[in-house]
């Protein structure tokens, strides 16, 4: 049996303000294409499908032509709700979503229950573990002393090898939202830690042939069979330099037989830029950044004006800005930086570091608008 192990799409997540269901629809429809490319039988979604609880209309067409692509291309699809999600959303409908061939394993006192696929060696059994939030976790898992993520993941995982010692032969999938010991996050994920560590060690998904893991949103290998697929499309400039992957997995007679690595194409590239406004917009040595969505440091001596409007004339696709004076000091603690200073200079001070220094008839504006606050002050 082959399946295809991804994670963290985001449906509806904004990039900077910047929608990205285009994108979005873009990478989906490229999954459904390495589905048919590769044979692929098995689909997993190891959580955050949707970036919200409460997804848009755009969004949910986007992902629900994105299943209908998968299924179309052959493959059955199991997916689980991430901490973004809403489980009880995602879950809706669950049953009849079954009947063809989309499994949504969204209840926590349901987790030890695998969706059951065969093929010509046997069973496989898939186990669906939804974002496990270890406040509420213990109570639907009735386990009230299960205080951490670790806690209440240990408790479920003891219930899946429960039943799989039930089910002699049978090989095993388990797909968890978390964050494992060993993986790196990449910035762009939401923390997960509610009253507790927010850690769980790998070992607590011994006894299972493949764990495919959600959460964090590079590709990674903490083991040969415990592994994040990341996300398939980077959504910080902290993920520019990695290269969305996916991970083929091929399960023979006794388990897992390997484990292929499957770069995706990349939709829109990153690019973070440097130098005077200026330059930017007439270095060639960025052309290759007019297509991809840009951040901008500005070096300029004075804060360019309308500068995020230029810049979008050059890089129609820039999202973020920010301005650095050359030759500014390091940060200073608010304390330091005024300590022996007059309320003018102050102000003088404020404005050098957000536009520039003042002229003299500025800083004569100030002075005389100081002193006459301190006037209308004495008056009262």
């Amino acid at each position: 049996m082959r399946l295809l192990h991804t994670s963290d799409w985001h449906v509806g997540r904004t990039f900077h303000g910047t929608d990205l269901l285009d994108d979005q629809a873009r990478a989906l429809e490229q999954l459904a294409g390495l589905v048919a490319a590769h044979g692929v039988d098995v689909v997993l979604v190891a959580g955050d499908v949707y970036d919200r609880a409460v997804p848009n209309a755009g969004s949910v067409e986007v992902c629900t032509r994105a299943l209908e692509q998968i299924r179309a291309a052959g493959a059955v699809i199991v997916a689980t709700p991430g901490n973004h999600d809403s489980a009880t959303r995602l879950g809706a409908a669950a049953s009849f979503a079954a009947a063809g061939g989309l499994h949504l394993r969204t209840r926590t006192a349901e987790l030890d229950v695998p969706v059951l696929l065969s093929d010509t060696h046997g069973e496989v059994a898939v186990y669906g573990l939804p974002f496990l939030e270890p406040d509420t976790a213990r109570h639907a898992l009735g386990e009230p002393g299960a205080r951490s993520h670790a806690d209440v993941l240990g408790v479920a995982m003891d219930r899946v090898r429960a039943d799989l010692a039930a089910r002699p032969g049978v090989r095993s999938v388990v797909l968890a939202h978390a964050f494992v010991v060993g993986g790196e996050a990449t910035g762009s994920e939401r923390t997960i830690s509610v009253g507790g560590v927010e850690t769980v060690p790998a070992g607590v998904f011994d006894g299972v042939d493949y764990v495919a893991l959600g959460h964090l949103h590079s590709p990674q290998v903490l083991s040969e069979r415990v592994r994040y697929s990341g996300s398939p499309l980077p959504y910080s400039f902290g993920e520019r330099s990695h290269r969305k992957a996916v991970w083929l997995v091929d399960l023979g007679p006794h388990g897992l037989e390997q484990v292929q690595r499957v770069d995706l194409p990349v939709v829109r590239g990153l690019s973070q830029l440097t130098g005077p406004l200026p330059g930017l917009l007439a270095d060639p040595a960025h052309t290759a950044a007019e297509d991809h969505y840009v951040s901008a440091v500005l070096t300029d001596p004075v804060r360019p004006l309308d500068a995020m409007r230029r810049l979008q004339v050059r890089f129609p696709h820039a999202v973020h800005l920010e301005w650095q004076r050359p030759g500014s000091a390091g940060a200073l603690r608010y304390a330091e930086k005024v300590r022996g200073r007059s309320d003018a200079q102050v102000v003088d001070s404020f404005l050098t570091d957000v536009r520039g220094a003042p002229q003299a008839w500025e800083s004569e504006l100030v002075t005389e608008g100081l002193r006459a606050a301190e006037h209308a002050a004495d008056r009262r």
